[in-house]
């Protein structure tokens, strides 16, 4: 692993090893020169392939024949930002230290700066860290409204970051954190990067679409049902270990009672509903379009559920409003009856009014006759019992 170059009176040694630490000496005549060779060596776990959220141990370590000095550490990631790293261990030897929580944004060349002052000691060694994993946030949450369309994408990094391994995966659904976990979606990256994918379950309305972005997990739900809703989670696994993304889906649907036309001097309850909690600083909002502001509601905070009464028809809309935003809305066109129909709600009401006092009449007409009757039979059975007990006997002359 040496090599030397006698024109230039150097000494060259290559894939250096902590066993090489020591005092070089060059002898040329009565001329003696000592050097000496002072070497770190630096490693990390994993050879530098991890997922997203695992924390990486790197381990710097140094030999020299001279006592060996105290190192300062500083640690800069790949995008040049400043990494306060968890010491585990410390001595003369043997540095250790954990790192962050990876992400993928992390992948890339990270540098470890290395300094002492006796002896000086300033060198900068950098180093590879490939972390797989999605783009997406951690947790993403997406809104849509009943009977809609909605595309869930999971975007891997595998391609960004140049992963020549193979690796698998899968798509899980659960409407909540304790229900059973439905298996959507299976699929497998190839050491070339190819994506393969096989739908599970067939018995759920979802589509994966054919042309996607490369290296993206993808499907497509063509009408959105209120008990679609829940947690989407996508998995991956590589030797054993795992990462995953999560998208929430939350739906919004709407109803009226009575559902029918509005008639005059009449109300309607609208309620707007969504299918899961909302996160505090959003929340729900009734409003008629080109109306006042007595025309709109706000739900409370976590409120998932939000009724109007309501008397005046036209357009009137709910909006799923987050951080001033507003996420989804969905309108409700409330008819006004017309005006034919309010006569004959009206003629019906007189109607059954003069039914209900006729048969009121009736009732009372019929209960004083059956009381006469009453009183006219008791009267008559009175005399009878008079007449036999008093007899008269009538004799003749």
């Amino acid at each position: 692993r040496s090599d030397i170059k006698m024109q230039y009176k150097q000494l060259q040694v290559w894939n250096l090893k902590l066993s090489d630490a020591g005092i070089y000496t060059c002898e040329y005549g009565a001329h003696k020169v000592h050097t000496s060779l002072h070497v770190l060596k630096l490693t990390i776990s994993m050879d530098g392939r991890f997922l997203a959220n695992e924390v990486p141990e790197l381990i710097l370590m140094q030999n020299s024949s001279s006592p060996l000095p105290d190192l300062s550490i500083t640690l800069f990631d790949s995008n040049n930002n400043r990494v306060t790293p968890e010491l585990q261990h410390k001595s003369q030897e043997k540095y250790i230290v954990n790192l962050k929580k990876l992400e993928a944004m992390d992948s890339g060349t990270w540098v470890c700066q290395v300094h002492s002052d006796s002896p000086l000691i300033n060198q900068n060694i950098s180093f590879a860290v490939k972390v797989l994993g999605f783009q997406n946030p951690d947790l993403e949450r997406k809104y849509a409204t009943v009977d809609s369309s909605v595309i869930f994408s999971w975007r891997l990094n595998s391609q960004k970051i140049k992963w020549k391994e193979s690796f698998t995966g899968q798509l899980n659904w659960k409407q909540e954190e304790s229900a059973n976990t439905h298996e959507l979606l299976d699929f497998s990256v190839t050491e070339q990067g190819q994506l393969h994918e096989t739908k599970k379950s067939s018995n759920f309305l979802f589509e994966i679409p054919e042309r996607k972005p490369e290296s993206t997990i993808e499907v497509r739900f063509p009408k959105v049902h209120f008990n679609h809703s829940g947690q989407y989670q996508c998995q991956l696994e590589y030797q054993g270990r795992h990462a995953q993304s999560k998208i929430e889906l939350v739906v919004m649907k709407v109803s009226a009672n009575p559902a029918g036309p509005l008639s005059r001097g009449a109300n309607m309850t609208l309620t707007c509903q969504v299918s899961g909690p909302l996160p505090p600083s959003a929340y729900l909002r009734w409003e008629r379009v080109n109306g006042t502001k007595m025309d709109s509601k706000n739900s409370k905070q976590h409120e998932v559920k939000l009724e109007v009464n309501i008397s005046a028809a036209g357009l009137w809309s709910c909006h799923l409003i987050e951080d001033s935003d507003r996420k989804i809305s969905l309108h409700y066109h409330v008819e006004e009856a017309p005006v034919w129909i309010n006569y004959v709600i009206i003629g019906a009401s007189v109607t059954g009014s003069l039914l209900v006092l006729g048969l009121g009449c009736l009732c009372i007409i019929s209960g004083i006759s059956w009381q006469r009757r009453r009183q006219r039979a008791k009267r008559m059975a009175q005399a009878r019992q008079y007449l036999l007990e008093n007899k008269t006997c009538q004799c003749q002359q």
